[in-house]
Parts: C-alpha cells; sequence; structure tokens
C-alpha cells in the first residue's frame, strides 16, 4: 500500500533539504522524539547508508531507519529496520521546485495485511509528519 502527502512550502528546496537531511535534527521538529545518528552515511555523515534511531515517549521501542536515497536538495528516502507497526516499512520524501517555493511530497509505503485499516493509518502518519515537519519550516524562514 502507498500514500502521499503534499504541501507546498515558501522556502527553496535547498533550505527545505537542510532540514530535511538533518537526522539528529528531528527532536527540533517532532515533539517528544529524540533522534540520533546511530551509524554515520555516505558522502556526508547524513548521507546514504547512515542509520538514525528515533526514540518515543513511554514504554515503545525506538524506531530505526536507515537511509537509502539520498539526493541532495531533491530526494530522501529511508526505509525501517525495527521499531514500527508496518511490515515493509518505506519512507520517500521529494523536494518540488513550485514558483518560488518547494512542493513536499511525502510518500510511505508498506505490506498491506489487513486491508483500508493499515491504509488509514498510513495515511495519518504521512500527514503527521508533513504537518510536524512543515510547522518546523515556518520557524526557520
Amino acid at each position: 500500500m502507498h500514500v502521499t502527502a503534499t504541501k507546498t512550502v515558501d522556502l527553496s528546496p535547498e533550505r527545505v533539504w537542510s532540514v530535511l537531511s538533518d537526522h539528529e535534527g528531528m527532536t527540533d521538529w517532532a515533539p517528544g522524539l529524540k533522534a540520533s545518528l546511530e551509524k554515520p552515511g555516505a558522502p556526508t555523515r547524513n548521507g546514504l547508508g547512515a542509520v538514525r534511531r528515533i526514540a518515543q515517549p513511554g514504554p515503545v521501542p525506538p524506531i530505526v531507519e536507515e537511509i537509502v536515497v539520498f539526493e541532495p536538495g531533491r530526494h530522501l528516502g529511508y526505509k525501517a529496520i525495527s521499531g514500527v507497526p508496518f511490515r515493509g516499512y518505506v519512507g520517500d520524501v521529494e523536494l518540488v521546485p513550485a514558483g518560488g517555493g518547494t512542493e513536499i511530497r511525502w510518500s510511505l509505503s508498506a505490506d498491506q495485511r489487513v486491508p483500508l485499516v493499515e491504509k488509514a493509518a498510513l495515511g495519518m502518519v504521512a500527514k503527521a509528519l508533513l504537518g510536524l515537519f512543515t510547522r518546523r519550516l515556518k520557524k526557520t524562514s
């Protein structure tokens, strides 16, 4: 199953990218989460192959994700290694120039086990991530 949430912001793709690709900076835009880098990537420490750990409040296991696509200013892809309730969970964020701003396309995919229920839940997660992220972007402008 696949869902996409889209929003346009009045910032350049480069500015949006600087916030998106700062994995440890997720702590600033996702309340209650603590993000850390477990393994550096390439060609930069937040790049391809980087592994990030996202600790959530409460007794839930941390989410561990690996960066699988890293195209600066354009495209960031990640896959869950552990800690998410969806099997085969993959995230994909594309930045598309839109006038003087950037259209952000945040897509999530996962294997579907329970029809409709999981797709609705995945859609809520995509919208929540995009909403939190764009609120953080407004603070940088």
